[in-house]
C-alpha cells in the first residue's frame, strides 16, 4: 500500500523547524507532499509561487527529499488531501498552544473527511521556539537569520525587507 502524506502550512517563510518536520515525515511515508496554503485574507511576505520555489530550493540537494513533492492550494485542506490521494496530514507541534489549535483542526478535518488522519510531529528541541512570525520580525529589523532559516530563505527575506 502506497502511503501519501500531506504536510500543509503557509510556509511564509519555510524555517529550519519546518524542514526538520519534513525530514521526519519522509521517514514515515513513501511520499510527502508539502502543500503551501494560499490564503488571500492574509498578508504574506512571499507569494504562493515564491514559497513553493523557496521550498524546492531548500530541499533540492537533500537525500531524504527524493520522494517529496511541493504544490500549493486554496480552499479546504481535506479536499486537497483527497485530490492528492493523501490519507494523512502531517502537522508540526512546538508547544501546548500549537497542540490546542491543531487538535481542533484535526477534529474538524476528521469530521469533513473521516478517511484522512492527522499525525502530530514535534521538531527537534533546538527548533521549538522558531516560528515564521518571529523569523519575519528578525528579518524586518535586519537581524541574523542563520539559525532560523536556510541561507536562500535568509537572502530572500533580506531582499523583501531591504526598502522597509
Amino acid at each position: 500500500m502506497k502511503t501519501i502524506a500531506l504536510y500543509p502550512g503557509s510556509f511564509d517563510p519555510i524555517t529550519n523547524g519546518h524542514l526538520d518536520i519534513l525530514e521526519r515525515a519522509t521517514n514515515l511515508f513513501e511520499t510527502v507532499i508539502v502543500t503551501v496554503a494560499v490564503n488571500n485574507k492574509k498578508d504574506a511576505v512571499f507569494s504562493g509561487d515564491e514559497r513553493v520555489e523557496l521550498i524546492k530550493e531548500c530541499i533540492k540537494d537533500k537525500e531524504w527529499a527524493k520522494n517529496v513533492e511541493v504544490n500549493q492550494f486554496t480552499g479546504l485542506l481535506v479536499d486537497h488531501a483527497q485530490d492528492m490521494n493523501a490519507d494523512t496530514l502531517v502537522r508540526g507541534v512546538r508547544q501546548i498552544s500549537d497542540f490546542e489549535y491543531e487538535f481542533r483542526m484535526a477534529l474538524t478535518n476528521k469530521r469533513l473527511a473521516p478517511e484522512v488522519d492527522t499525525i502530530f510531529l514535534m521538531p527537534d528541541e533546538e527548533f521549538t521556539f522558531i516560528s515564521a512570525s518571529i523569523v519575519k520580525e528578525v528579518a524586518y529589523w535586519d537581524g541574523d537569520l542563520s539559525s532560523f532559516v536556510p541561507d536562500i530563505v535568509a537572502k530572500a527575506l533580506t531582499e523583501k525587507f531591504k526598502d522597509k
